[in-house]
């Protein structure tokens, strides 16, 4: 039976949280005005990897370490010095920022800005959820805001979009039940495509996202 904890952590994990996540691309934006990424096809293949290789693995073990561990300062250190470039830290730390923000706002709570899986984590600590669900909640909330952003700019049908978003949740499923029981050292990932858009992205002449 779905608990009111459940439903609180999708609450803050929806688009209509204000998190501002619908201004982040993670580098996505480069990705699309080069044309790698120019279908559904192309869209499900990116995020896939991201959640294989990339942020997507490396944001549901901290999360998942986070809500084991209630190491909050210690792995909001460690996922500062993960971020592979300026934008990648800004999209996290604003995001985190305004989440920790809110959810305070609500509930009354401490919550100190921190990057935004340990800030989730740190949020959601009290709610007592499985770290598995808690980390697919959280990654198909990032998955799909990063489908909107195709959506707009790629663009893709709405249906197209929403149909590669539901062809990746078998593997957003497979991906939180790894993180749930893996450590910081299985942090390893390479996902150089992503890492170099979201460089480029900085230089980048015409901008519509922030990241």
């Amino acid at each position: 039976m779905l608990t009111l904890p459940a439903l609180t952590l999708v609450q803050w994990l929806s688009p209509a949280f204000p998190t501002g996540a619908f201004a982040y691309s993670h580098g996505m934006e480069t990705a699309i005005a080069s044309g790698v990424v120019h279908d559904a096809d192309t869209v499900q293949l990116w995020l896939g990897n991201l959640l294989q290789f990339g942020a997507g693995w490396q944001d549901a073990v901290l999360l998942s370490v986070a809500l084991e561990s209630g190491e909050y300062d210690r792995l909001d250190t460690y996922a500062r010095a993960l971020a592979p470039s300026a934008e990648r830290l800004q999209e996290s730390d604003e995001q985190g920022a305004a989440f920790a923000r809110t959810v305070a706002g609500m509930t009354g709570r401490d919550l100190p800005a921190r990057m935004l899986p340990v800030a989730v984590a740190e949020a959601a600590a009290p709610l007592a959820l499985p770290p598995a669900d808690v980390a697919a909640l959280y990654l198909q909330a990032w998955v799909g805001n990063l489908c909107t952003v195709a959506t707009r700019h790629v663009p893709l049908g709405q249906t197209a979009a929403q149909a590669a978003l539901a062809a990746l949740g078998p593997l957003i499923l497979t991906v939180s039940q790894r993180a749930a029981t893996a450590g910081l050292d299985d942090l390893g990932g390479c996902a150089l495509g992503a890492d170099m858009s979201a460089l480029h992205h900085e230089t980048q002449e015409v901008r519509i996202f922030r990241t």
